[in-house]
């Protein structure tokens, strides 16, 4: 295969992983627009305002979280790996938060399961977040955390 083939290849392969993660980023975003509107077509009108309420705690948390890993990134572009613990359960937050949102959109019934879990993984984010709370960026990602804690506490009052 020659140089300029490749590079033809390489640059259609870029772009379609760039339209790809536009879609997915938009698609998010506007899932979390409608949730944080009140306008999310699935059981909203049995759903009521618990469900509301911890979806939008766990999308506030998610996007707080995408702050954060960008921070940890930073950090580790210069060397510094100290936020590297912070960083893994940063990411493991954002993953449950992102599911947990969903299935509170939904009013699924898998829901109150996930509850004590997103205890749990969001107490782990904001103790690795404290540590490092004079980054701004940590800190709101613990503060977001603390918050969710609180709603799914909640949700099951």
């Amino acid at each position: 295969m020659s140089n300029d083939n490749f590079s033809e290849q390489r640059r259609s392969m870029l772009k379609g992983a760039g339209a790809l993660g536009a879609t997915a980023v938009a698609a998010t975003a506007l899932g979390g627009s409608a949730i944080a509107a009140g306008m999310d077509a699935h059981h909203h009108h049995a759903a009521g305002a618990k469900h509301l309420e911890l979806a939008k705690s766990l999308h506030h948390c998610v996007a707080t979280a995408e702050a954060c890993i960008d921070h940890c990134l930073d950090s580790f572009k210069t060397g510094d790996t100290v936020l590297a613990d912070c960083a893994i359960s940063v990411q493991e937050t954002m993953a449950f938060c992102t599911a947990h949102a969903k299935l509170a959109s939904y009013n699924s019934k898998h829901l109150k399961a996930m509850i004590e879990l997103g205890i749990q993984v969001c107490a782990d984010c904001e103790k690795q977040c404290r540590k490092h709370e004079k980054h701004a960026s940590c800190k709101a990602c613990a503060d977001a955390c603390a918050t969710c804690i609180k709603a799914c506490k909640a949700y099951t009052a």
